[in-house]
């Protein structure tokens, strides 16, 4: 399909690239420990970017049988009221991209038998009085080919399942929720699964007991799930469109140090094992990591074509695009740790809560979960969110959870000096991190 899309566009514009992707999702869901649902979609579908007349065009489909010239036409309309852009495709072969794998067979010969015996699994072993359990289980099955008119020409399998559970406990008007996910482009084995069961449990477990928030300027442990008021503004800093619409703080900082000198984050699309690791994006550029922090300094900017082109520097590799729009910025996996040559893989102390951080506490919080992240100025570092979930920490201990209260900083200031990293480095979606010790944190009574 590509190769014939590419060949009418060539006729009729200056130049183009395009995607076809076809995805085969399988879903299963357990509510309240019953089978609620669980069934099997596909689809499939093109994208196609033009520059004709020096503008840029775009136009997708996701028809069973796509047209290419209508394709084009329809793309070719879009150049005519589109924006002005220098773009450059590169010319790649398939023979040059980095070898990665991207295609797990126990993961694609996984039925939908043993998809549902997983989740089955793993309710009776979340299962206990009083409390509500549900699973879910979501496998796809993605092939991707992208070409450009340059010449370059990529293309991979992939497979990814996630595997989410959350216990729901209600008590007069406590209603407490612990969650929990394994994401990975392979089945989880025993190890992945009893890690899991082992998270939601601790946590559960000292989630019974409710005590008084603390108040103040405090220190906080933000466990990797807590972390995301802290990492959100950065990855947004670290676009290369924020750059080019001149709100990123980081913004003409390449090389200074920012942050603390421990501190290193990198974007890796060729990490084995994860779903978002590929050998090329959707721009056919060539796969590569990027360090984004640098030691505490700031590296790189993430960029696709088009930033790339504006900028006038290349692209890092992060476009991505669906069957429809045009491509955008987009990271894959980001490692956030103590050192460019740290660890990669998991800790065996997720059970731990606050990955051994807490012992010379003697009143502060752990943070497993925020209320509102997301929401608001993000990119200015600020933060204030009510807790979702937080444990108190009283000489070196938790004590139990704290209900009521808010945690407040800029993460910027934050990173500065970070008290401690944490042990129980592990995968929370596509971003690895460990738990973090933030000092001066505001804790807020509501």
């Amino acid at each position: 399909m590509i190769d014939r899309l590419l060949e009418t566009a060539r006729r009729n514009v200056d130049n183009a690239d395009a995607l076809w992707r076809r995805e085969e999702q399988t879903a299963v869901a357990f509510e309240a420990g019953r089978l609620k649902a669980a069934g099997i979609s596909e689809e499939a579908g093109v994208n196609l970017r033009v520059i004709a007349g020096g503008r840029m065009g775009v136009a997708g489909t996701t028809s069973a049988a796509p047209d290419p010239e209508e394709l084009v036409t329809r793309a070719r309309a879009s150049a005519e009221l589109g924006e002005s852009v220098e773009l450059a495709f590169p010319a790649v072969a398939a023979s040059q991209l980095p070898p990665i794998p991207t295609f797990f067979d126990r993961t694609a010969n996984a039925s939908l038998d043993d998809l549902i015996r997983l989740g089955k699994g793993l309710v009776e072993r979340l299962e206990r009085p009083g409390c509500q359990v549900n699973v879910s289980v979501e496998r796809e099955i993605a092939d991707t080919a992208v070409g450009n008119s340059a010449g370059a020409r990529g293309e991979y399998r992939g497979t990814a399942i996630a595997v989410a559970a959350d216990v729901t406990r209600i008590a007069g008007d406590d209603v407490l929720m612990i969650y929990d996910h394994y994401v990975g482009a392979d089945l989880p084995g025993d190890a992945d699964l009893e890690a899991l069961v082992r998270s939601i449990e601790t946590r559960l477990t000292a989630a019974l007991t409710v005590v008084a928030p603390p108040d103040g300027a405090l220190p906080v442990v933000f466990t990797p799930a807590g972390l995301a008021a802290v990492v959100l503004p950065l990855e947004q800093a670290l676009s290369g469109k924020t750059v080019l619409q001149g709100s990123s703080p980081l913004a003409g900082k390449v090389g200074e140090l920012m942050f603390d000198q421990r501190l290193s984050i990198v974007d890796d699309p060729l990490t084995p094992g994860r779903p978002a690791s590929r050998p090329i994006d959707d721009e056919c550029v060539p796969s590569r990591a990027t360090g984004l922090v640098e030691r505490g300094s700031v590296g790189r900017f993430v960029y696709d074509l088009e930033t790339a082109a504006r900028a006038k520097t290349q692209s890092t590799g992060n476009g991505q695009r669906g069957f429809f729009g045009k491509p955008r910025i987009g990271y894959t996996n980001i490692f956030f740790r103590m050192s460019a040559d740290g660890p990669r893989g998991s800790n065996a102390s997720t059970s731990v809560l606050g990955g051994g951080l807490i012992g010379d506490i003697d009143d502060g919080l752990v943070v497993d979960d925020l209320i509102g992240v997301g929401q608001g100025n993000v990119i200015s570092g600020v933060f204030s969110h009510p807790v979702g979930l937080a444990y108190r920490v009283q000489r070196g201990e938790i004590t139990g959870r704290v209900k009521d209260a808010a945690v407040a900083g800029n993460a910027y200031d934050l990173l500065k000096k970070i008290g401690g990293f944490g042990t129980d480095g592990r995968w929370l979606g596509a971003r690895w991190s460990p738990s973090l010790l933030l000092e001066g944190v505001s804790v807020a009574r509501r």
